[in-house]
Formats: structure tokens, sequence, C-alpha cells
């Protein structure tokens, strides 16, 4: 390894064992991770600038606009109020219906954009029952995760791979989708024994829920009206974005721009709930993960995972849906997977049957990002949520839970490929 390789690598080690610590604030870690990579000139300022995703950033901060104004109707308290009388005020049944909710919407939006609209609702209703949001927000997290893994726009990775490999929208439905309920199923059944038998709330407080009328949290009706109707424009956006050749950041950010002037709302007020924090981490974090990338570390590493196999695309699929897993609970798997599509776009020039590869890295990278906190942009967002309502979830605490749930998400997937792609 050559001197930038090394310390492109120790920059990331460190920053990685003080986002552990927890001893200093993860977006400070990052800011000062990328300010040093560029004054040891490990790479240089452009190269730093191609490696922020600005599409990643456009879209957290345009949703994070939007859903500042929508909150303002009272529309998440009434769909909170609505999802609470239905489960009869139980903690579990809301939860398995949060669960649902993001998971459905994570396959058809943004991960982020899944976790920004539900992220209010959860803290209403646990407000209301008095329960601890923690085990809400960290089910919500892997959901959201679990369910953008189902389609070709639910998460980057398959966009990519998408528009590489040529799969349409129903080539997803068909080969990942199928994997994702069973793995939702399951996963349900985890939390039933790591929360749901912990969660009970008194007759009081269920019967104080069933008194709740909905309508009474509606703040403003005329607003309600044009959140609704611009969630659904939005939705459609995100699913049709890549026929329109329209970037998934240019369909947030009109939507913020379209609800704020129709609303006539204060965009000042609303700049107040940009998670800035959040923004400047992803921002340092790419430039971090960016130098390895330009070193070639990422590639090293790539290459490392084929050479392991022999060339047997049988092993080679498991061992590319572990290592995708277990590297994108730690790097940013958007530079991964963009480091493995030219490989296995050679392989599939010598004439090689790649198509198993394709679905392994794409179930790999998605599924990955449960690992730990920054594994997904999703984890890091519902958890500074969290923490401004003064619920603060840890890496450790987070990787606890995730990294364990993540492994049986990964050999259910495994499990998966052998029988679908079984060896010839």
């Amino acid at each position: 390894m050559g001197v930038s390789q090394i310390v492109s690598v120790a920059v990331f080690v460190v920053a990685m064992a003080l986002i552990m610590s927890e001893k200093m604030h993860r977006s400070l870690v990052a800011i000062v991770g990328a300010m040093l990579l560029l004054i040891l000139h490990v790479l240089p300022f452009e190269a730093a600038m191609s490696h922020i995703d600005f599409n990643t950033l456009g879209v957290l901060f345009g949703m994070m606009l939007f859903v500042s104004v929508v909150k303002l109707s009272g529309l998440f308290e009434y769909l909170a109020v609505k999802c609470a009388r239905v489960a009869k005020g139980d903690p579990w049944r809301i939860m398995i219906l949060f669960v649902l909710l993001t998971a459905v919407l994570s396959a058809f939006l943004d991960n982020v954009t899944t976790v920004l609209l539900i992220g209010p609702m959860t803290i209403t209703v646990c407000k209301l029952l008095d329960v601890n949001p923690i085990p809400f927000f960290l089910t919500e997290i892997l959901a959201s995760n679990i369910g953008g893994t189902a389609t070709l726009i639910g998460d980057p990775p398959n966009i990519m791979i998408g528009s590489a490999a040529g799969f349409t929208f129903f080539d997803f439905i068909l080969y990942d989708a199928p994997v994702v309920v069973v793995i939702i199923a399951v996963v349900i059944g985890i939390f039933y024994l790591m929360f749901g038998r912990k969660m009970n709330v008194g007759e009081e407080k269920r019967a104080r829920i069933m008194e709740l009328v909905e309508a009474d949290y509606i703040k403003n009706p005329r607003l309600l009206k044009i959140s609704v109707a611009m969630i659904i424009l939005v939705v459609l956006g995100f699913m049709l974005h890549g026929a329109l050749g329209i970037e998934s950041s240019v369909v947030a950010m009109t939507a913020a721009g379209v609800i704020l002037v129709v609303s006539r709302e204060n965009i000042e007020r609303a700049l107040l709930d940009i998670e800035w924090t959040t923004l400047t981490f992803f921002a340092g974090l790419f430039v971090i993960v960016g130098a390895m990338a330009e070193t070639g570390v990422i590639e090293m590493l790539a290459h490392a995972l084929i050479n392991v196999t022999g060339g047997n695309v049988f092993v080679m699929m498991l061992v590319l849906l572990v290592g995708s897993a277990v590297i994108s609970s730690f790097l940013d798997n958007i530079p991964f997977v963009a480091t493995m599509i030219p490989i296995l776009l050679t392989m599939e020039a010598s004439g090689m049957d790649v198509t198993p590869l394709w679905w392994a890295v794409s179930l790999g990278a998605c599924l990955g990002g449960n690992g730990t906190l920054i594994g997904a942009s999703a984890n890091v967002v519902l958890s500074d949520i969290a923490k401004k309502q003064g619920h603060e979830i840890t890496f450790v605490s987070f990787m606890k839970v995730g990294f364990p749930i993540m492994l049986v998400t990964i050999a259910i997937s495994a499990v998966y490929l052998i029988i679908r792609f079984p060896v010839a």
C-alpha cells in the first residue's frame, strides 16, 4: 500500500473509532477527518467535491424542508392517533403498523423521506401512551432499509445496479421483493421477542387513546389538503424520476419549493427544522470514503472479494452477499456498489453469467445498512430526530440490535439465493 492509501485507511479507522466511542460528535469527526485528508493532499479539493453525493444531500435537505411544512398541518398527529385507535391503544400492535407502513413506504420512497414522515408520528403516539420511543425508532430504521431493498427505487444501490445491468422495476419485484417479504415476517417475530412482550400500558392510557378524535388534531385544514396532494405527487415523482430523467434530489427540492409557495409558510421558520448536523456528517463522510475510493482501497477490497472465490460464480455469489453486507455496514454502500459495477460488467463481457452476482450485491448492500448507525442515511436521520426529543440512540446500542438482525437477514438472503440460483 502507498502512503496515500495508508493515510486514507488510517483516517477512516480513527474516524470510526471516535464515532463508536461517541467522545466527539459524529458530524465534527466527519468534518475534521475530511479536512485532514485535504490538508495532507490525499485527494485534491476537486476530487473531494466529486465524491460528495449532492443528490443524496439534496434529497435530505428537500425532504426536511417539505416535512417541516407538512407537520404544521397536523397530518402526522392525525395519522398517529388514527393508528393508535386502530390498534386499540396496544403499543405492540402500533409498532407492527408502523413497521409495515415504514417498509411499504420505503419501497416506493427514498428511505430518508420515509423516516422523516414516520418519525413525527412515532413521537406523537409515544407521548400519548407515555412509552419509550427508542424501540419504535430502532424497528422503523431496520424496516426502512429492509423495505427499500424490495424495489428499483427503494435504495440508491438498486438504482445503480438497475441502470448498469438493465434491470427494470418489475425485475426487482420478481427477484428482491419475495425474500424481503420473508425477512419482514421473520424480523417482526424477532421484534416481538425483543420488545413486544415488554410493551404493556394500563387500561387507563388505552381508554384515553380511544377517547381521542383524530379530526381534533388537524391544525390547518387547507394545509392538510395541500400536504396530502403533495405527498402523492412526491411518491409519483420518486417512482418516475428515472423514466423522466430527473434526479431524486430535484423531486425533493421541487416538492419543498412548491409546498412553501402554495402554503405561504415562512421559509426562515422552515429552515430552523433542518438537521444541519446530519447534512454536515454525510458531507464529511462522503469525503472520507471518497479518499479510500480515490486511492484505490475500495477497489482493492472489491478485487479481494472476487479473488477469494477462485472465479466460482456460486461461491462468488455468497461471498459478495456477505462481503457487501459487512462493508456496507461501515462504509457508504454507494461507492462500494459503484466500484463493483465495472468489475461485474467486465466479468459479464468475458462470457460469465453474472445475474446471481447482481442480486447478491443488491441484497448485501441494501440490507447491510442495518449493521451500524452509520450504515444508511435513514439510520442517522432518525437517530438525530430521536436525540432532539431527548432519546439518544448510541452507536453501540444500535449495533447491538442492528448487527445481529442484519446477519439474520443476510442468512435468509443466502438461503434464498441458493434456492433461486442453485449450483450448476
